[in-house]
């Protein structure tokens, strides 16, 4: 891939942690009021979701990663998985050490399942990258 394209994914990714790093500890107090569910979910638990879902694939698209056998496809995925996990626990446990932000583990519930959805998309696109590249040979 072109290192132009590959810079802008990389300028990409640190845009969206700095917005992730905004809305987890950001002062939101003058806001209007929303919904407080969605379907019954907790409005809160699905901006988490849709907070953390690009996070995975983000990183995953921002680095050329070595993935010539499915192995290393699978290894790839936990690590991203991981990662994403440990980014989401960081974030409440910081949300809990400031004086206007409270920790909330549904929230990293909310967050777990989102980096989890994403990892195993990562892993089915590499499946596929498997695929296509064993009919080529």
């Amino acid at each position: 891939m072109r290192k132009d394209v590959r810079l802008f994914q990389k300028l990409l990714l640190l845009l969206y942690l700095g917005v992730v790093i905004y809305l987890c500890f950001g002062r939101f107090d003058n806001l209007p009021s929303v919904s407080r569910t969605i379907l019954g979910i907790p409005t809160d638990k699905l901006v988490h979701f849709a907070m953390f879902f690009p996070l995975t694939m983000l990183i995953y698209w921002s680095f050329n990663w070595n993935t010539d056998k499915p192995w290393k496809s699978m290894l790839l995925c936990i690590v991203l998985l991981l990662l994403g996990l440990s980014i989401g626990a960081l974030t409440e446990l910081g949300q809990g050490l400031t004086n206007y932000r409270s920790r909330d583990n549904m929230d990293f519930v909310a967050d777990m399942i989102s980096v989890s959805i994403s990892s195993f998309l990562v892993f089915i696109f590499e499946l596929i990258k498997h695929y296509r590249q064993c009919r080529k040979e």
